[in-house]
């Protein structure tokens, strides 16, 4: 194995995915799987996400995939993925935090029920999550090799834009503060933690904006850098901040947003 290689390497490591059926999840796993790990696929469509796994697996490369159905919207819910994830695993190296929904609405017509759907999913159900599965994570962390957590941010936990989806952008600033703390708390257990904080990418959460390509290429052409995100962006990522190339980052939220969280004034889908 080169140097690069070795550096970039997730090989022998098992992840668990969240929400990873479309969007940036799927992303993340496929870099996951192309560096070696068993990543474990999981979100409410259990149907969808077995076909995700069907499909890593014929890549060829040399992780490998499994695909359940897992619904951390609810306690019970994380309760029975955490034990699905029990059954199939006595560790975890790798919990990638993505399961995240959102809502958009004018100001004046937001229902006071987004906040709790949309908070109870990327907040709460986030942290209940990683408690629940500690026990799995932190058997496998050494100085050398840390676990690795990655909570899924935004651009907009991180500026002051809504474009409508008030309680998303409260949220996803949530889930930063969180990360700092969670980081700081873990540094001991030999766990890192970090986020990730993405402008717009396609997926099914923003298809709205960017479901056609000539959609895409109109969000994109407002970025800084003329584009919106792309899957190797997302996987490039992962593979840094949870091989031992990232061993020594923790409490980071890395932007990958082509520059939208320095551009301020900027807004993502509308003029």
């Amino acid at each position: 194995m080169s140097y690069i290689d070795d550096l970039f390497s997730v090989k022998g490591k098992v992840a668990l995915v969240t929400g990873a059926a479309t969007g940036i999840g799927r992303m993340a796993a496929t870099g996951l799987v192309q560096g070696g790990a068993r990543v474990l696929i999981a979100s409410r469509k259990g149907d969808a996400c077995e076909a995700v796994a069907a499909e890593l697996n014929a890549l060829g490369a040399d992780g490998s995939a499994e695909g359940f159905a897992g619904d951390v919207s609810t306690e019970e819910g994380i309760d029975a993925l955490v034990a699905e994830v029990n059954n199939r695993t006595d560790k975890l190296h790798i919990l990638l935090n993505n399961a995240g929904v959102s809502w958009g609405a004018k100001l004046e017509e937001f229902p006071y029920a987004a906040w709790a759907k949309v908070l109870n999913v990327n907040v709460t159900g986030l942290f209940h999550l990683t408690r629940e599965l500690l026990p799995l994570i932190e058997k496998v962390g050494s100085v050398d090799d840390p676990a690795r957590i990655i909570n899924l941010g935004s651009v907009m936990g991180t500026q002051p834009m809504a474009d409508g989806a008030y309680s998303y952008t409260a949220s996803k600033a949530a889930v930063h503060h969180l990360t700092r703390t969670l980081a700081s708390e873990f540094g001991e257990r030999h766990i890192n933690v970090n986020a990730f904080a993405p402008g717009p990418f396609q997926s099914r959460m923003t298809a709205f904006a960017t479901a056609s390509e000539e959609q895409a290429a109109d969000v994109g052409s407002r970025n800084p850098m003329g584009r919106i995100g792309r899957p190797d962006d997302i996987a490039g990522a992962t593979l840094y901040l949870c091989s031992r190339a990232g061993s020594y980052v923790t409490g980071a939220i890395l932007p990958i947003d082509g520059g939208e969280s320095v551009h301020h004034g900027l807004r993502l889908f509308s003029e």
